[in-house]
């Protein structure tokens, strides 16, 4: 029962964002339900789940559609909160460690906004090349627990598939700097991103606001050697670049790399050469910092990052903390369920199987404003998610004996210094609930909220479990 109790204490930093209690109440209910089902069948498994009265579906549906939810303020206190409640951030002169990335989500629906074909590129042939689906992006931080590391969600938004003006000219590397502000992190922090976001926009976003990105370049980029005057300086501008330097050049001379421990997360006994040069970039204008590495298994890697007084070893480290952001998507969809969400708009136009961009500024009024509604209920559903992930890890991190004394069930392999996972998390809450529900009736408020709406025949089920 101290498991549910911490985590209402937790959820309930949220309420400012929702201007009515009973939207909030909903909402909570989404992520319980989110957290305890077995099932990942959208809507209908929270309902049964949590055993819910099954006229209560179209309440709980209508629920996400509703404008009583500020989508950003969420967002924003979800990101206070995830700062408030994981005691040990992970930090790196100082600084938190951001991750962003990108994620394409198949969707059949022919009459869901967003939807759109996409292509697809993946090292596994288990993933077709083109999809109909969302094309999202999302932003995590790092935060240490026992001793691994989580990458806990904070936002994510749909940012294909919808063109509200023929004159917006954003790309996604802008959206991806308008995410970072509506997350508002205040304190300054490294964003670690794959090449995609090694772009002008992207560094001058961040560093107009005091933060550093840690990215991989390609093998064909180049930069230029800072310029250095001889003689009598000229009329007209400095010049600014020397030399062009082929970055794929810095790995070819092995007398002028240094060889150390590898501080890639989980490696032990490796030892990799490296690299480090101050270079002009051309995409930014300004002195980044390059390292190129040389891995005995992994192979040859183009690292940069705008904050030249990081050491190199920890370039190397921060991006090696890259794939955490891709191990919280696995979990997002086959654990918790993130993007399963089924919401059709019943007047919607039709989309054809190569559907591309829906180019809503053609559009009535009328109809921009059902598809605005539909597109919140799908990011209201996908914040459910994210808060029912950041949970399971904020109990995993701080609660782990209480966690692992409410398993009740058995595995066969317990790794020590490796805190519960979010499966396990989910499995201790959901052997708890219906004690939570049954004892708390009187004195929890969300716990009396549920026990209300339960269906009478399927709850003496439930209490015949504790």
């Amino acid at each position: 029962m101290s498991l549910w109790m911490a985590w209402w204490d937790a959820i309930w930093l949220l309420r400012p964002a929702f201007s009515r209690l009973r939207s909030f109440m909903w909402f909570a209910t989404a992520v319980a339900g989110l957290t305890v089902r077995t099932e990942l069948l959208g809507v209908t498994s929270i309902v049964r789940a949590l055993k819910l009265r099954p006229v209560l579906y179209n309440k709980l549906r209508d629920s996400l559609h509703s404008n009583a939810v500020q989508l950003d303020q969420l967002s924003a206190l979800w990101t206070q909160a995830v700062l408030r409640l994981f005691p040990d951030p992970l930090r790196v002169n100082g600084r938190r460690v951001l991750v962003g990335d990108g994620i394409k989500v198949a969707k059949s629906g022919k009459k869901m906004s967003g939807v759109k074909l996409l292509h697809q590129q993946s090292d596994s042939n288990t993933k077709p090349e083109y999809i109909m689906g969302h094309s999202m992006q999302a932003v995590s931080i790092l935060v240490r627990a026992a001793q691994s590391v989580f990458a806990v969600p904070l936002a994510v938004r749909i940012h294909e598939g919808l063109v509200w003006s023929n004159r917006d000219r954003r790309t996604l590397l802008d959206k991806m700097i308008s995410l970072l502000g509506i997350v508002s992190v205040k304190e300054p922090f490294y964003f670690v991103a794959d090449a995609y976001y090694a772009a002008r926009k992207i560094v001058k976003g961040l560093r107009d606001q005091d933060n550093h990105l840690v990215t991989r370049v390609k093998s064909n980029a180049v930069a230029y050697a800072p310029y250095v005057q001889q003689g009598p300086r000229k009329r007209g501008r400095p010049r600014l670049y020397g030399d062009k330097i082929k970055l794929k050049s810095l790995l070819a001379d092995p007398q002028a790399s240094q060889s150390a421990p590898s501080p890639v997360y989980g490696e032990h006994d490796v030892t990799i050469r490296y690299r480090v040069d101050d270079l002009l970039w051309p995409a930014c204008g300004r002195l980044v910092r390059f390292v190129a590495v040389t891995h005995p298994r992994r192979g040859t890697c183009l690292l940069m990052c705008t904050d030249l007084g990081l050491d190199p070893i920890e370039i190397i480290r921060l991006y090696g903390l890259r794939f955490k952001i891709e191990h919280s998507f696995k979990q997002a969809v086959h654990r918790i369920g993130t993007f399963a969400y089924h919401f059709w708009m019943q007047d919607m136009k039709p989309l054809s199987r190569s559907n591309g961009d829906q180019y809503l500024h053609r559009e009535s009024p009328e109809y921009r404003d059902a598809v605005k509604r539909k597109t919140h209920a799908y990011h209201v559903f996908i914040q459910a998610g994210i808060v029912c992930q950041g949970l399971l890890q904020y109990l995993a991190a701080v609660f782990p004996s209480l966690v692992w004394s409410s398993f009740g069930s058995w595995l066969r392999t317990i790794r020590p210094g490796i805190p519960p996972s979010e499966l396990v998390v989910a499995s201790a809450l959901r052997q708890c609930l219906p004690e939570f529900l049954v004892n708390s009736a009187k004195t929890n408020f969300f716990a009396k909220f549920i026990a209300e709406r339960q269906d009478p025949d399927t709850f003496e089920m439930f209490r015949l479990a504790t």
